[in-house]
């Protein structure tokens, strides 16, 4: 018997706890970023040590950012699920304390003389009973021999934690998205500044047109051909209008407004691109990226939920007391006689429960298994993402040259070619297709340009940049 108490003693004092010990998995991490060869060879400077405001440097963008960082709803409900964690782990935590109460009761009754069982007047001279009761209790305590409510503990310390890093990931998510939508609102501008020239160019052209189909020169067919552009170039300025309108509304909902007009800083063309884009070293990844952390904290809490289902397996030892006491008249309810107290240790074993006990551990250890899978996935889906940031932000920048070189030369041949038509020398529908061609390289070249800059944006975000306060 003396052995049988001795061992759950020995136990608590030891703080024994079933269930494994977290451990950090092993998780093999490339030398470096795949991306072009043309890129700096890895170092451990990265872009993302930067604060969000020392990689956006347009003043507006930042307010816009600010006032997102303060309203956005996602980010709000973010904070709220951190506070909902943070009083669930007050609540588990709080079980391996005692817990104190008090209750009391006063019980008036009248007993009738003519009632089922008579009661003359000579044994109970008064029908009216007053009963008074008056508790404090002392104990009600569970002794954590096994460490399941630790455990329990561990994991909402975890899921806690977890919280705070998926609001990190939300506040990096915001940063990028507000980013985003505020530089292809600019582009967008870029273009419409685009469409609205080529008009006025190809109503110029137009009017010379008429001009010359008047004197003989020009022919009917130069005519609808001009016409042509300038009815294309305008049926483009309402497209753009159009997405300009709706991106500032995704801008308004990402301020937590209602839709509106943005206010705008620097132009597409003045926004400024950092000359290098270190990614780091990736092993650093893991500990900047709020989702990877965020993800180890489901592993770790999904680890300590098996400790609490072993758990289920040992015998429960809870304490109970209470004192108070009980008289039919008030003033003497805790004197003499009428004190009462109690105090109850009990144990529960299960015994049978048809693998109830068993099941449960397997599915703990199922969501542990689960949950490592997912957080290895979240480590190579960064690892990708930052590598397809790398890739697109070299190559990007390639084409963005070469369609710059593009666009000089369609505008040279543009101006050569009004100068032969014009000279009589050759036929409008060469400058026609010439100012055609340039038209929609010049969009493409602002949409290239907007390219470049949101590989940056996006490098940014991928590297775990932009939560910092």
């Amino acid at each position: 018997m003396r052995r049988t108490l001795l061992i759950p003693l020995v136990c608590f004092s030891t703080a024994c706890t079933v269930g494994p010990n977290y451990k950090r998995p092993s998780i093999p991490t490339p030398q470096s970023f795949r991306a072009p060869d043309s890129l700096p060879a890895a170092q451990a400077e990265s872009l993302a040590d930067l604060k969000w405001f020392e990689v956006f440097k347009d003043e507006q963008l930042q307010a816009l950012i600010r006032h997102a960082l303060e309203r956005n709803y996602d980010l709000r409900d973010a904070a709220a699920r951190v506070e909902e964690a943070h009083a669930g782990l007050g609540i588990t935590r709080s079980n391996q304390y005692p817990n104190f109460g008090s209750g009391a009761s006063i019980e008036i009754n009248r007993i009738s003389r003519d009632g089922a069982t008579a009661i003359p007047s000579r044994f109970l001279p008064s029908q009216n009973r007053n009963f008074g009761t008056a508790a404090l209790e002392l104990l009600s305590f569970e002794i954590d021999i096994w460490g399941k409510l630790r455990r329990a503990t561990e994991a909402a310390r975890a899921n806690l934690l977890s919280s705070e890093e998926n609001r990190k990931a939300v506040i990096t998510t915001l940063v990028s998205d507000v980013a985003t939508a505020y530089l292809t609102l600019r582009e967008l501008d870029y273009e419409l500044e685009i469409s609205q020239r080529t008009l006025r160019t190809r109503e110029e052209s137009l009017a010379l047109t008429k001009s010359r189909e008047l004197g003989g020169v020009s022919t009917q067919l130069d005519l609808r051909q001009a016409e042509q552009l300038v009815y294309t170039a305008a049926e483009t300025i309402p497209q753009i209008q159009r997405q300009i309108e709706q991106t500032e509304n995704q801008i308004s909902l990402l301020l937590g407004e209602s839709p509106n007009g943005v206010l705008r800083g620097k132009s597409l063309t003045e926004q400024e691109i950092p000359p290098e884009v270190p990614a780091g070293l990736p092993s650093t990844l893991l500990e900047r990226r709020p989702d990877i952390r965020a993800a180890e904290q489901d592993l770790i809490a999904a680890n300590a939920e098996i400790g609490v289902a072993r758990a289920a397996y040992f015998p429960t030892l809870s304490l109970s007391g209470a004192l108070g006491g009980t008289s039919a008249q008030l003033s003497s309810l805790f004197s003499g006689p009428h004190s009462s107290w109690n105090l109850a240790p009990q144990v529960t074993q299960p015994i049978f429960t048809a693998g109830r006990l068993k099941s449960t551990v397997k599915l703990a250890e199922a969501e542990r298994e689960r949950t490592l899978i997912q957080y290895e996935k979240t480590i190579q889906t960064a690892f990708t993402e930052v590598s397809d940031a790398l890739i697109a932000h070299q190559r990007v920048r390639e084409s963005r040259e070469q369609q710059g070189a593009l666009v000089d030369a369609l505008g040279d041949r543009l101006r050569l070619a009004y100068l032969r038509y014009r000279g009589g020398v050759d036929t409008q529908l060469n400058a026609l297709d010439a100012d055609r061609d340039l038209f929609q390289a010049q969009l493409d070249l602002a949409r290239l340009r907007l390219d470049e800059i949101l590989s940056i944006v996006q490098l940014y975000k991928a590297l775990g940049g932009g939560w910092q306060a």
